[in-house]
Parts: structure tokens; C-alpha cells; sequence
């Protein structure tokens, strides 16, 4: 007798077969508009800095960054499956290429901000100017397509100036998605005004945005001269880190022995502003050892605070208070 082939065997078999073909195919297969957002360990500040005139340090200050890479069909399926301390994020409304350019921008930015911020508070006196903001693209589904079209540049939010995009954030940081901003901007030769409804961070929903990716052309002059080599990292979230680096480099006190990890994008004031990525960067801190991480108040710390596991968690408004918070800590045992 001839056996079947639908005998309960090959069934099986064959059952198995088509699973383990869907399980590479979704492995393989991307997960259209997601990324997965990875931890990866605090990294020394020191050697990515260098100050004309004053030989290189061993600080014990940290910068933390977090690894971004498209996020596969089966990772958004099954999240048990994903790395440790991952999160599955929706990608940006915009291209990768110019993803990978804001990034850059917003590096660039941190690198000029950083010593201008750092170099005030020590008593020199750098100079910052700036044309405004520029748009690079807008979100065609927020209000402010409407408006608002690349190259404008934004002159002012709500009657305050605007320089760069760090202060834009800041301007935002103070709404609610859902309220209302009055923009000052230029589009070629002629200055106009428009009222616009804001929108939520699709990544942190109780931010406001307001569905623009721009980019300013701040220019800095120091009276020291001071270079920071990013690496080729991205983002604006290592400012807070590289100021207290170059306080610490000039001879100010900022770690008081401790090894001190800081996130918070800069403003030219001195302000820190919230950065994303939060829980990764928390876990990142702990993977280093790190005995304290500084980060921007509100939001942010008590995210951070989730994953903490122990570690010290210190929030930020600005440097000065960053400087305070260190300076009063107990001793280390």
C-alpha cells in the first residue's frame, strides 16, 4: 500500500516548513516606517575634545548616544525578539537622507553651542549670531503645511527672536500639542506673520511640534579655540555633556571625583532642553558604571528614573544648576 501523502507525518512536516519560511521572510522583511531605537554604553567625553593650549585630560565625564537601525517585520511582531533595552519607535516623516543631515545639523549646532555656553560661564567672552532658522522640509499633514514652506527661515515664536533651532524647542517646550504659536518668519524678501496649531511628537505625545525639520546657520566666535570630533555621531543630546567637559578641561571642579554621565541639548543661554532616547541612554549609563547621569528636568527625569536601577538620577534645567547639583552631592564612599 502506497502511502499518502497527507499522512499526519508529512503534514507536519510540511506545516513546519512553511512556518520556518514566514519566520525568515518576516525576519528579513522590513517594517515599513519603524525603527528600533538600541542601548548602547556611555562613552568618554575627553577624547572627542581638544583645547588650544591645554593638553588633554582623563575626565570621568560621559556623553550617551543611542543606535537607530530600521526596525524588521518579525521585531515589530514579536517583541520578545528584539535586543535587550530596545524600542520600537515610528521612523521620522522624512527621508533618511535628510534624517542623517538634521542629525548632523543638530551635532554641529551641539559643537558651537557647547564651548560658547561653557566658555561664558568661565568669564570669557564669545560671541554667537545668527540669521534665524531655516526650514528644510515640512510635514504634509500638520497645520503648518499650510504656511509654512521650505526655505522660510523663522525670525521669532510668540515675539521671542529665534537663532537657532535649540530655541525654537525651547519656544515649543512651553506648549501643549493642540496650542496655538504665532511665527514671525521671511520667505525671500518679504517678512510675515501666521498663526499655527501645534502638533504631538509622534515619539513623546505630550511634546509639541510643529511638523517642520529645519536646520540655522549659527555662527560662533571664541576667544579660546576649541574643537570637538563627534565621530560621526548625530543629534543635539551630547551638548550638555561637551559644556561640562570643557569647564572641567579649563580647571572647574564639575565632578568632584565622581564619573558623571549628562544629556540635554544646549541652548545659547544655557538652558537644557529634552532630548529623546531617554531609556536607552538610562541603560547605557548603567552598562558604563556611571555613578551619576544628569538630565533634562520634567519629562525626561522621570522617565529616566524607570530605569535607573539605583543609579543616581540628578535633573537639569540648566549648566548652572547642573554645576550646583554636583558640587552639593554627599562624598563618595
Amino acid at each position: 500500500m502506497k502511502k499518502s501523502w497527507f499522512s499526519p507525518g508529512r503534514l507536519a512536516a510540511t506545516g513546519l516548513l512553511l512556518l520556518l519560511f514566514a519566520v525568515v521572510a518576516a525576519w528579513i522583511a522590513p517594517a515599513d516606517g519603524y525603527q528600533l531605537q538600541l542601548v548602547d554604553p556611555a562613552h568618554p567625553v575627553a577624547p572627542l575634545v581638544r583645547i588650544s593650549g591645554h593638553p588633554a585630560k582623563r575626565n570621568q565625564i560621559y556623553f550617551v548616544d543611542v543606535r537607530e537601525r530600521d526596525a524588521r517585520l518579525l521585531e515589530r511582531i514579536v517583541p520578545w525578539i528584539r535586543a535587550s533595552g530596545s524600542s520600537l519607535v515610528k521612523a521620522p516623516p522624512i527621508s533618511s537622507t535628510l534624517d542623517r543631515r538634521l542629525g548632523q545639523v543638530q551635532m554641529s549646532d551641539s559643537q558651537k553651542v557647547a564651548p560658547y555656553v561653557a566658555l561664558k560661564l568661565l568669564g570669557y567672552k564669545p560671541t554667537a549670531r545668527s540669521g534665524g532658522v531655516t526650514i528644510l522640509a515640512v510635514e504634509p499633514k500638520a497645520p503648518a503645511s499650510k504656511v509654512l514652506q521650505p526655505n522660510d527661515v523663522i525670525l521669532a515664536v510668540d515675539g521671542t527672536a529665534i537663532r537657532t533651532v535649540a530655541e525654537l524647542r525651547a519656544q515649543l517646550a512651553r506648549k501643549r500639542p493642540g496650542n496655538q504659536i504665532r511665527l514671525r518668519y521671511r520667505r525671500g524678501n518679504r517678512t510675515q506673520e501666521s498663526t499655527l496649531r501645534t502638533i504631538a511628537d509622534p515619539t513623546a505625545p505630550k511634546q509639541a511640534l510643529v511638523g517642520i525639520t529645519a536646520s540655522d546657520n549659527l555662527q560662533v566666535k571664541l576667544p579660546v579655540d576649541v574643537s570637538i570630533d563627534a565621530q560621526g555621531i548625530g543629534g543635539p543630546s551630547a551638548g550638555l555633556a561637551f559644556a561640562l567637559d570643557i569647564l572641567q578641561e579649563l580647571g572647574r571642579n564639575v565632578t568632584h571625583g565622581r564619573r558623571v554621565a549628562a544629556t540635554g541639548e544646549l541652548a545659547l543661554d544655557g538652558s537644557v532642553l529634552p532630548i529623546g532616547g531617554v531609556k536607552q541612554k538610562t541603560l547605557g549609563v548603567r552598562r558604563a558604571g556611571v555613578d551619576v547621569f544628569l538630565v533634562p528636568a520634567g519629562e525626561n527625569a522621570r522617565e529616566a528614573r524607570k530605569y535607573a536601577d539605583g543609579l543616581r538620577i540628578i535633573p537639569v534645567e540648566n549648566v548652572r544648576q547642573a554645576l550646583r547639583a554636583l558640587a552639593t552631592l554627599s562624598p563618595k564612599a
